[in-house]
């Protein structure tokens, strides 16, 4: 299963990029955030020397509601509003992808971390699109199901092999080693290992094959 990290570009037409770029070097920390289909509620820590002007700020853009500080020390300040434009999470909610929090945003930019499966990630590409939203892809990690890829003897051998440094570079164990660890013929142990490689390789192939489409 794919997770990525992206980097949302947010439109100056939306509020929250436009605040967040009128005070750079303050830093906003996503704590919660919910969507309907008309309004939004989020939870927000601000972070920064300017953190009275950047709190001013939100109670004075049209599409906040409801603003209430929950706390405030030194540089920093808890805020829970309610948005009239929570268009920033559209995207998340048309893919049906549940956005890990909290969430960095900072002049402009926000910093999603996703984990979800290939079709909803090309979804999401497509949303945030749709919704003319700019996104950069950072970086993106395969985790594989080896417990449902393979099965439970392939499993059991790649363990074996891989404890006894079969896969070191440079190899730190024989076929024929593996084989006695797992107390089976080195020919079967050869076949099994093959199968759930080519298993294994094959799965990874089709994952980098559907993210290359999404970037």
């Amino acid at each position: 299963m794919p997770q990525a990290t992206l980097t949302i570009t947010i439109p100056d037409t939306l509020w929250i990029g436009a605040i967040t770029r009128d005070y750079p070097n303050a830093e906003f920390r996503i704590l919660s955030a919910v969507s309907g289909d008309e309004t939004g509620v989020g939870l927000v820590e601000i972070t920064g020397a300017m953190v009275d002007e950047v709190l001013s700020a939100f109670e004075s853009v049209p599409e906040t509601r409801e603003l209430n500080v929950l706390g405030r020390e030194n540089q920093t300040g808890l805020v829970q509003f309610e948005t009239t434009e929570p268009t920033l999470l559209f995207p998340i909610v048309g893919s049906g992808i549940p956005l890990e929090m909290p969430f960095e945003l900072q002049n402009g930019e926000a910093i999603w971390e996703i984990t979800t499966s290939q079709e909803r990630l090309s979804q999401l590409g497509e949303e945030l699109s749709a919704f003319q939203i700019q996104y950069t892809v950072e970086e993106i990690r395969y985790t594989l199901e080896t417990e449902t890829l393979l099965t439970d003897r392939q499993l059991s051998l790649i363990k074996t092999a891989s404890d006894a440094g079969y896969y070191d570079s440079p190899r730190n164990a024989t076929l024929t080693e593996v084989a006695d660890a797992a107390d089976i013929a080195k020919s079967t142990c050869s076949e099994t290992l093959q199968r759930a490689e080519g298993k294994i390789i094959g799965e990874f192939l089709s994952d980098e094959e559907s993210m290359s489409e999404f970037q």
